[in-house]
């Protein structure tokens, strides 16, 4: 082996090499940049996520929002109904108080009353709670609260 082929034999390693390193270089670049895409589609990625987290935690925390002022609204409403419950028991309580404050009067006159019996002021009390409630005595049908005694209401009259 002569000097000729042996510089030969040297270059040709030396080109191999530099072929190789070339090559190494291009890959590397190459799979750099693939991995340098790749984080970018994952920020992108990410970033997207994080925007539909958002919005989904906007809505939830509306929706939260929403029910807690439903859920206020029917307090209120229960509030309000116990109100008007209360008003309405103590108006019942008054009413009958003083429907039965009424009631004493009544027997108290007819108790006094020298002319009338306690009946017929019973009867006239009774006549009167039927005709609030719809139940008057029929026309003609002469009760205790006619003042003409034994006569029709339209005896005696002239047209």
């Amino acid at each position: 082996m002569d000097t000729a082929q042996l510089i030969w034999i040297i270059v040709a390693i030396v080109v191999v090499l530099a072929i190789i390193a070339v090559v190494a270089v291009l890959a590397r670049k190459r799979s750099t940049a693939r991995a340098e895409q790749q984080r970018e589609a994952d920020r992108r990625k990410a970033g997207e996520l994080r925007a539909a987290a958002q919005t989904a935690d906007l809505e939830a925390r509306q929706r939260e929002a929403e029910a807690l002022r439903a859920k206020a609204d029917a307090e209120q409403a229960e509030v309000e109904a116990q109100r008007l419950r209360h008003e309405a028991e103590g108006r019942a309580a008054h009413a009958q108080n003083t429907r039965e404050q009424a009631q004493e009067q009544f027997r108290q006159a007819a108790d006094l009353d020298p002319d009338g019996s306690g009946d017929k002021a019973g009867r006239q009390e009774h006549d009167r709670t039927d005709a609030g409630r719809g139940n008057a005595p029929e026309h003609g049908v002469i009760s205790g609260t006619d003042q003409g005694a034994g006569r029709h209401p339209d005896q005696g009259r002239t047209p």
